[in-house]
């Protein structure tokens, strides 16, 4: 080992590094020596939580992750399902929360940069992305800067590569105040047959670094992101990566082809830890060890030491293990493309990690152990009590000044200024724009297929009730697909939570692990990717638990799709799935929070054998042509649900009184499991001859028609109205 010149690594220095003393010890005993300063550094980033999952790891091993499409569950760059006619959907959502409040264009931009190849590392073509954005309050100082740089990035960087974004979600919260999150999420179409995975074989093989130069930028990022925040937040700033789109499309264009020549023998995309992880678990998988030589290594900066070269983030670079006989091929796809082509290790036989620099060995680590030895804690956690449902004595609201109230509220407002900065239809497949229930895009080539997207949780359910919190995310989200008459295939999550060190946020995390995982199992829904980002809080302020579930359908003929606009005059409205009723639970509503303040109470629970019921029962009549008008109801209930199928169609509606006096539980209850369907009268008979084979709840409750909208016995609501409520708040809100 090699004594040039290092940092002495004091205690200090090892807390910095995020590090406790007993995993120093431990690092101690592995390697029987003290560190380099980059093994010190490398140990850190492989470590972290962000890395290691060493706090959730023992909780998501619960999880379902296979089914009878999936090719590839958790474990490799993305999750794979067979969609048929040998093809296969690729798809992951992954956090960039703690970079982009520090910085929210370029922490956004870059993460949804770092999705992107995610997919393409796998050798699919990207075809579609979300995002699932959560802000502070409107009125806080910080949140519309937030939410203009956030927006922008995430735009900027996909219109920039050219993928549609199909939907997702843009929430606001007091508790995401000094925490705002950024779920990015993107799939890509494979051929089944041209799969390409991260483990290395075979010994004496070439390592190639390929892409972007290496930077300092993003130095650290991934053990930022395992830690909290406090006053010394700008000092973070430097730990944000830099992202460019356009060497990113070429970076695409340019691995696609060279992954055709049969030249690629493993692929790893360099993300959160950069050259670290990326050698380390390619070598690991493989049962292999990895030289390199740092010497080699693209840098756009001078002077960069092994440590700086080992952590950076920076973006768009590759690492592969290729044949040596078609290096020279490979080499000359990079270099056509502009972009750095270097060959900066080899594989070896001896499972160790060894790095040089300018002649010296500045690290030899056991490479297995990096990853496999990490700490894994079963941390203590305390189980959140369920809230018990209390006495209210809410006074009686106008129904129609509520729905205006709530429509043009920040949470259920439209989302069109957001959505329209970014490219929705480029590629040309898209078949439903955001808005809707689900994002829907034609399969490339088929002449009938489609899938559908959907991004969903609701927070304040997790808080109240962490369990049935994690199983409504994955209900929604099931339910946002069916509604579109797409069935649903596998889903990834996204699980974002405060300081897992307390006992109640780790009561949070697997209370909700608990409930995603029953839900996936009833719906047959596996999770086949996914991320975890823990330590969302600030000066020791949590976010509301978030587990955000992004999930993927096929639709055999995208022909007979469903759409939330109400299809034509007289048709009939009928509610599936609901009570005779309609709605009763008010506890955790939009209604209740945005109305009378009131956040108390349990969340509405999940059914998931009635949920599976009137999903199945929905795509059945979907499939059929009998129906092409369906939205699920979710936030803010039935009312919200009609009046955004009204405006989506333009056109008004008349609902009869609901059966139960408390008209405001029917309209603004969020009680799950729930759809509205607008029919054609020739097909009611059998829709409920259907319905009733199937016992399935299917009630009618109004017909479509005219300019206006009729709750009950409420007073009539112009559609023109209706629309100035729902259109106008975010515009005027980014414009103040």
């Amino acid at each position: 080992m090699s004594n040039y010149f290092e940092p002495e690594i004091t205690p200090e220095l090892i807390a910095d590094h995020g590090l406790n003393t007993e995993e120093y010890q431990k690092i101690l005993s592995l390697i029987g020596r003290e560190p380099t300063y980059t093994e010190l550094g490398i140990f850190s980033a492989m470590w972290n939580e962000h890395c290691s999952y060493k706090s959730s790891k023992k909780w998501l091993k619960t999880l379902p992750t296979t089914g009878e499409c999936v090719i590839m569950g958790p474990g490799e760059n993305a999750g794979v399902v067979d969609i048929g006619d040998g093809q296969a959907v690729v798809f992951k959502m992954e956090s960039h929360n703690h970079p982009s409040f520090i910085e929210p264009y370029q922490g956004a931009a870059t993460g949804v940069g770092g999705i992107l190849r995610d997919v393409f590392t796998m050798g699919a073509r990207p075809v579609a992305a979300m995002n699932a954005l959560r802000f502070g309050e409107p009125k806080n100082h910080k949140t519309r800067h937030l939410v203009s740089g956030v927006v922008a990035g995430v735009g900027g960087y996909g219109n920039c590569f050219g993928v549609p974004v199909v939907g997702g979600e843009v929430e606001f919260d007091p508790r995401y105040n000094t925490n705002n999150l950024v779920n990015a999420f993107a799939a890509g179409i494979v051929d089944t047959d041209k799969i390409f995975y991260s483990e290395a074989k075979g010994v004496g093989l070439p390592v190639v670094y390929l892409g972007a130069k290496t930077g300092r930028d993003g130095v650290g990022g991934a053990t930022m992101a395992s830690a909290e925040f406090d006053n010394d937040i700008e000092e973070k700033r430097p730990t944000v990566q830099v992202g460019d789109p356009f060497t990113e499309k070429r970076l695409m264009e340019a691995t696609l082809e060279l992954m055709a020549t049969g030249a690629v023998v493993a692929i790893q995309d360099m993300g959160a830890a950069g050259l670290t992880c990326s050698a380390v678990e390619m070598g690991a998988k493989g049962g292999l060890g990895i030289t390199l030589n740092l010497d080699q290594v693209p840098v756009r900066e001078e002077n960069m030491t092994p440590y700086e070269m080992m952590l950076s983030e920076s973006q768009e670079r590759m690492l592969m293990v290729l044949h040596p006989e078609k290096e020279h091929q490979a080499r000359a796809v990079f270099e056509k493309w502009e972009l750095d082509f270097a060959t900066v290790g080899k594989t070896t036989n001896d499972l160790r990690f060894s790095i040089f620099w300018q002649g010296n060995e500045v690290a030899n680590l056991p490479i297995r152990e990096l990853g496999d030895e990490a700490p894994e804690y079963d941390r203590e956690w305390i189980a959140t009590k369920p809230p018990l449902e209390p006495k209210r004595d809410l006074p009686k609201n106008d129904i129609a000044d509520v729905l205006l109230q709530l429509i043009a509220s920040p949470n259920l407002s439209s989302r069109r200024w957001v959505w329209e900065q970014y490219d929705t239809l480029i590629q040309g497949n898209s078949l439903q724009l955001p808005g809707g229930d689900a994002g829907v895009i034609r399969v490339d080539g088929h002449q009938s297929k489609a899938l559908a997207f959907s991004s969903d949780v609701t927070p304040r359910y997790c808080e109240a009730d962490p369990f049935e919190g994690g199983k409504q995310a994955v209900a929604e989200c099931w339910r946002n697909i069916c509604a579109t008459g797409a069935t649903p295939l596998a889903c990834s999550d996204n699980l974002n939570f405060g300081n897992p060190e307390k006992p109640r946020i780790m009561g949070q995390l697997v209370g909700a692990i608990k409930g995603i995982g029953d839900a996936c199992k009833a719906l047959n829904f596996p999770i086949v990717s996914g991320n975890v980002s823990l330590y969302n809080e600030t000066n020791g302020v949590g976010i509301l638990p978030t587990p955000t579930i992004a999930g993927v359908g096929l639709l055999a003929d995208w022909s007979k799709m469903a759409k939330i606009a109400f299809g034509a005059e007289g048709q009939i409205i009928l509610l599936i799935g609901a009570a005779d009723n309609w709605g009763s639970h008010l506890s955790q509503s939009q209604y209740l929070a945005q109305i009378h303040n009131d956040f108390d109470g349990p969340p509405p629970p999940v059914d998931l054998d009635k949920e599976k019921n009137s999903g199945e029962f929905i795509r059945a009549i979907v499939a059929k042509g009998l129906v092409s008008s369906v939205h699920d109801c979710s936030g803010g209930g039935l009312g919200i649900a009609i009046a955004e199928m009204a405006l989506a169609a333009d056109m008004g509606a008349i609902i009869s009184p609901p059966p139960d006096s408390n008209s405001t539980a029917a309209f603004f209850g969020e009680d799950q499991g729930r759809y509205v369907i607008a029919v054609d009268e020739k097909h009611l008979q059998e829709i409920q001859n259907m319905a009733k084979a199937s016992k399935t709840p299917a009630l009618i409750i109004g017909a479509t028609g005219g300019h206006t909208l009729k709750l009950g016995q409420a007073r009539a609501i112009s559609v023109a109205e209706l629309k100035s409520a729902f259109e106008g708040w975010f515009p005027q809100f980014m414009a103040t």
